[in-house]
């Protein structure tokens, strides 16, 4: 939803997708209270501390599988683009001669594979 008036618009992502480390309670709780969806796996020692509890623990979260591989492929590829000196640096002091710099490590890794 644009904002009304001066400011910058407000933002909300529609999905996160988080490693193990953001697993928390609270960090579930804060992003369901957000209306904002999230992938995280959850530790074993979530996983058996709940199990333990019964139907006092609670439902066990939804993790989809297949959505996660998709977050490490992302992960991957930015690495590689970290590769670049000048990528992880940002030399430039402009937007749009960072981005070049990352549209031509992108090409110059596409054309190597």
């Amino acid at each position: 939803m644009p904002r009304i008036g001066a400011g910058r618009p407000r933002t909300r992502p529609d999905q996160v997708l988080a490693d193990k480390a953001y697993t928390s309670r609270e960090n579930r709780r804060y992003l369901r209270r957000r209306g904002i969806s999230h992938i995280i796996p959850e530790r074993l020692d979530q996983r058996r501390h709940r199990q333990n509890r019964g139907s006092h623990g609670g439902r066990p979260t939804g993790f989809d599988r297949d959505r996660y591989k998709k977050r490490n492929t992302v992960e991957r590829a930015i690495n590689r683009l970290k590769g670049f000196r000048a990528v992880a640096t940002r030399y430039e002091k402009r937007a749009y001669t960072y981005l070049g710099t990352v549209t031509l490590a992108a090409l110059i890794i596409w054309l190597r594979t």
